[in-house]
């Protein structure tokens, strides 16, 4: 019988080349996308796909009822990815702004994984994986609601792990760097969104922000395109001790070194200089 894993955020970028991958390696993938159009096209494109919006409860909650249908109510893996980034400083940033990141990128992951488990509990197995960042373990300037949705992902994937060590549902974070995605139109419109750019003390560093989202390809030296997050996922779901942790791209590698090695006082002057 064919594994079923369902995968959010797979209109573009990893969760779209993921589910493709898993797909062709015989994985019963269950896709989800927020709009109805990227659905359609991932249906046309050979997938299972369903609409689900991590920040709608309701929706997250049929999404959990629709793949159960499909999959005759087993699920043997979720890849948690669906997320977005807000850009701007601490300081200009709403509580709004942050509360709608957090609804995205952590609530609404909650609340899939609480759905899910219950099944993954009574069938005996389950793996759970969750696409984090190096940004989860590594602050960088303007990143500020991205960085908090992220460390405050990582705490929680720890916690769940150590809460299910008796069991064999198996808890994994992926932990990329830059990755050539879309990401940086989804983030420049959230930018604009929240962010009064001529009123702020940050004006100028605003505008170099705004130079480097508008560009079509990443500038960083160490960009890996979304394939590079397949080899990792296969082997959280398909290793008989799959790792806590997968680090993809030399950034998030270097970063994570230097966080053991170095005080804070140094580290900060290298993530001073991170774009």
């Amino acid at each position: 019988m064919a594994k079923s894993i369902l995968i959010t955020g797979c209109s573009t970028g990893i969760g779209y080349v993921c589910a493709h991958a898993l797909h062709q390696r015989g994985y019963h993938v269950i896709a989800s996308c927020r709009q109805t159009k990227d659905v359609d096209r991932l249906r046309a494109e050979g997938l299972n796909c369903i609409q689900l919006d991590l920040s709608d409860p309701r929706s997250i909650s049929e999404g959990v009822k629709h793949t159960l249908e499909l999959t005759n109510g087993r699920i043997d893996a979720l890849f948690n990815n669906g997320a977005y980034g807000q850009p701007g400083a601490i300081e200009d940033l709403p509580t709004q702004a942050l509360r709608e990141q957090f609804d995205v990128n952590f609530f609404g992951w909650h609340q899939l994984v609480c759905e899910l488990l219950p099944t993954m509990r009574a069938q005996g197995s389950g793996r759970i994986i969750q696409n984090s960042s190096v940004l989860g373990f590594a602050a960088m300037k303007y990143r500020g609601a991205y960085n908090a949705s992220k460390f405050a992902l990582e705490g929680w994937t720890d916690t769940l792990r150590l809460e299910l060590h008796n069991t064999n549902i198996h808890i994994s974070l992926i932990e990329p760097g830059p990755i050539e995605t879309q990401f940086r139109e989804n983030a420049k419109r959230a930018f604009l969104k929240w962010i009064n750019i001529e009123n702020s003390a940050h004006e100028q560093a605003y505008q170099q922000q705004l130079q480097r989202l508008e560009k079509e390809k990443s500038n960083n030296a160490f960009v890996l395109p979304p394939e590079s997050c397949i080899a990792p996922l296969l082997d959280a779901l398909e290793s008989a001790k799959p790792k806590a942790r997968y680090r993809v791209t030399t950034p998030t590698k270097v970063f994570a070194i230097l966080k053991r090695l170095l005080s804070t006082r140094v580290l900060d002057k290298f993530l001073m200089k991170a774009t």
